[in-house]
């Protein structure tokens, strides 16, 4: 039984996955008109946008065509997958490597192990950047939302006043107004930061609203609403180039992000744990003036131990 041909739609689709990948690549507004033409269109953009999941279980090359065979009646008989893994295809990885998605029905689940970073761009053409140690969820039947289960993350949302963008992490909901904004989900806190546009933090019970340049601070179960707090926006997700800002942080909190950064592992000793820490890390990959700076920062000590590092008062 023959397989179905390839649609036009698909074709586009992968057209536009190609296009997107270039560095001046900028039609963002026909992207949108495409995907507002008919509702299937966004459906069709993200499965061939997972297309890697699939051709990482293809053989090789596809069939050999004989000359002897019309090669009309080959087309029809080449199931959708050998035409995926084809020309296109090649030209798809040529361009780029698209991300690996762990799919569990409708929900895409990306997960990044310590010091591992990873960027998604979405089917509107949002980015989001997601630090090592961290769990994402997304949801095909709701291409606008993301939820943050754990770690860190850097949306670079396109606005669309129609249908705003939906960050779910812990209890709480983060609704973009057109922004480029950085979520932390560690434990039971939550941190938001702003380097564009707007926000809004839980407009359901807190209503914060957060413009560039303003950061909140959250725990759960907090009965009153968090603090607004300014932050230089060019250090906003400041973890993408290895760099780490702080005003008054807990050792513990710069411990949690060095692991997740980059996969510096510091225990914090009890006698050390009432300290803070103001300042900025240059991450280091090999953790030793990393750990030397937020040492003598903090009026602590830091000890080797094993593969990593106790501080001490």
């Amino acid at each position: 039984m023959s397989a179905d041909p390839v649609t036009a739609a698909e074709a586009q689709a992968i057209d536009w996955i190609v296009r997107q990948r270039a560095p001046d690549f900028d039609d963002w507004d026909g992207f949108a008109d495409w995907l507002a033409e008919d509702p299937g269109h966004a459906e069709i953009y993200d499965a061939l946008a997972s297309l890697d999941v699939d051709l990482a279980a293809l053989p090789p090359t596809a069939p050999s065509v004989s000359p002897a065979n019309d090669p009309a009646d080959d087309n029809r008989s080449t199931p959708r997958r050998w035409w995926l893994g084809g020309a296109v295809a090649a030209a798809i990885f040529g361009v780029v490597a698209l991300p690996s998605f762990d799919l569990s029905g409708s929900r895409d689940v990306i997960q990044t192990a310590a010091g591992e970073h990873r960027t998604i761009t979405l089917a509107d053409g949002s980015r989001i950047e997601i630090n090592g140690g961290s769990t994402l969820q997304l949801d095909k039947d709701r291409p606008r939302f993301a939820r943050l289960e754990s770690g860190e993350a850097m949306f670079h949302v396109v606005h669309r006043s129609d249908s705003p963008f939906v960050v779910e992490t812990g209890g709480t909901r983060i609704v973009d107004l057109g922004t480029a904004f950085n979520v932390v989900r560690a434990d039971n806190r939550i941190a938001v930061a702003v380097s564009e546009g707007i926000v809004l933090y839980s407009p359901d019970r807190a209503k914060l609203r957060l413009v560039a340049g303003q950061a909140i601070d959250a725990r759960d179960g907090d009965t009153q609403p968090p603090r607004i707090r300014r932050v230089d926006t060019a250090t906003v997700g400041g973890w993408r180039s290895g760099l780490l800002v702080y005003d008054g942080a807990s050792l513990q909190t710069v411990a949690d992000d060095l692991k997740r950064t980059a996969g510096i592992s510091v225990q914090i000793d009890p006698s050390a744990s009432r300290l803070s820490f103001r300042g900025t890390l240059v991450v280091d990959k090999g953790s030793d003036r990393t750990v030397a700076d937020l040492a003598a920062l903090s009026g602590a000590k830091a000890e080797r131990r094993g593969d990593g590092w106790v501080v001490s008062r």
